[in-house]
């Protein structure tokens, strides 16, 4: 069923852009406009008014989409878990890495990454309520992780991701966000460089950003529900 009452994408963009604005306080924040299952076109809209940063969850979708919108100049996240198989073509394809968890991948990833290329931007993604469903590394195992991706010359450790479990109450959220924040300044004192703290998503972006996200994806408020 297709949703009745369509978003503006321009309406629902500067919705956003602005609401993340206010919470952030002066603060920068980035949204990441999430392109899962949606149009390349849809994504030629937004990237239209101004958006420029795509995450998107499946590698086979993202270069399809990267193909057909190879003039616009956008910035390629890849949001969704990665595979070994998959490590090559995130290297040479990918702007971004968000959900980097083991450190199996660091050297396949570093090896494929083609030379003359800027580094592939690394985030470590963090399961921060210990969620046996979902993938990311434990806080404690952050601090290898993040040493193993330093190493290499041809990855640029930028930051932390998580998807914290899905709670109907912001007190809950709020401290699965805090948490966050606190493994980020612990890593910020250890690692150079280290600015960017990927959470928050449609439904909880804004408390996401209070409690120190810089960065948030965002999908359904773009782009309007899934039909």
């Amino acid at each position: 069923m297709q949703d009745e009452n369509p978003v503006s994408p321009d309406a629902a963009w500067h919705d956003v852009t602005a609401r993340a604005a206010a919470a952030a306080r002066g603060r920068p924040v980035t949204v990441l406009a999430v392109g899962k299952t949606r149009p390349a076109q849809a994504l030629r809209t937004l990237a239209a008014l101004g958006q420029r940063a795509f995450g998107e969850n499946y590698v086979q979708e993202a270069l399809a989409k990267q193909r057909e919108l190879a003039d616009a100049g956008l910035e390629w996240h890849l949001i969704g878990p990665l595979q070994s198989n998959k490590a090559r073509e995130v290297a040479e394809h990918f702007d971004w890495l968000q959900t980097l968890d083991r450190a199996k991948l660091v050297e396949p990833l570093a090896r494929w990454r083609p030379p003359g290329t800027p580094p592939l931007e690394v985030l470590i993604q963090v399961n921060v309520d210990d969620e046996a469903s979902k993938s990311g590394c434990s806080p404690d195992g952050v601090d290898a992780l993040a040493d193993a991706i330093a190493a290499q010359p041809a990855l640029r450790l930028r930051g932390l991701m998580a998807i914290p479990a899905p709670a109907p109450d912001h007190d809950t959220r709020r401290r699965a966000f805090a948490r966050m924040r606190d493994l980020f300044d612990a890593l910020r004192d250890t690692h150079a460089g280290i600015d960017t703290l990927s959470m928050g998503m449609s439904e909880d972006f804004e408390l996401a950003i209070e409690e120190g996200a810089t960065l948030v994806r965002i999908g359904s408020l773009l782009f309007g529900a899934r039909g």
